[in-house]
């Protein structure tokens, strides 16, 4: 057999991924020693600044108007839904408590109204599903994804002395 020799360069495990939180662990042993921030070199004329702890960094990227428009689209999707769909189910339970003669009634040869309306609550479901992943898609997934990038720089320096 023959032996193929590996080329130089960097190897799949190198490769960075376009992740902000790859290989960025708390204590910075993920980073590049190229990396070093501002003013760590002896020429640097930047001032140091107070470096924030990052539970004060997560508490200003909460207060932020960013973070507040992604939780309000959040909800104005959510607890609709959710409600829609409990009034849903809590119509097929009392149907199917208080008027089992409807519930027993024939629509198509052996299925029921009963069966109808439980496969509408899997119907339901699946669209739901749909509907929540399509909202957060196109309405939230961007800005979500904007604040993680500005919290995962702006924690870069949090740890280090």
């Amino acid at each position: 057999m023959e032996q193929v020799d590996k080329q130089e360069g960097l190897d799949a495990s190198a490769v960075p991924f376009g992740d902000p939180w790859y290989g960025a662990t708390a204590d910075g042993r993920g980073e590049h020693a190229g990396d070093a921030a501002p003013g760590d070199g002896p020429g640097d004329a930047v001032p140091r600044q107070r470096v924030h702890s990052a539970a004060e960094i997560y508490l200003e990227v909460q207060r932020s108007p960013a973070f507040q428009e992604v939780r309000s689209r959040y909800r104005r999707f959510v607890f609709p839904a959710a409600l829609a769909f409990l009034l849903w189910y809590l119509a097929y339970v009392v149907a199917a408590t208080a008027a089992p003669g409807l519930m027993a009634r024939p629509v198509a040869g052996a299925v029921n109204v009963a069966m109808v309306a439980g496969l509408g609550q899997f119907l339901t479901t699946f669209l739901l599903t749909w509907a929540y992943a399509r909202h957060a898609r196109l309405r939230r997934d961007r800005a979500a994804l904007d604040l993680r990038w500005e919290t995962q720089e702006m924690t870069r320096g949090a740890g280090r002395p």
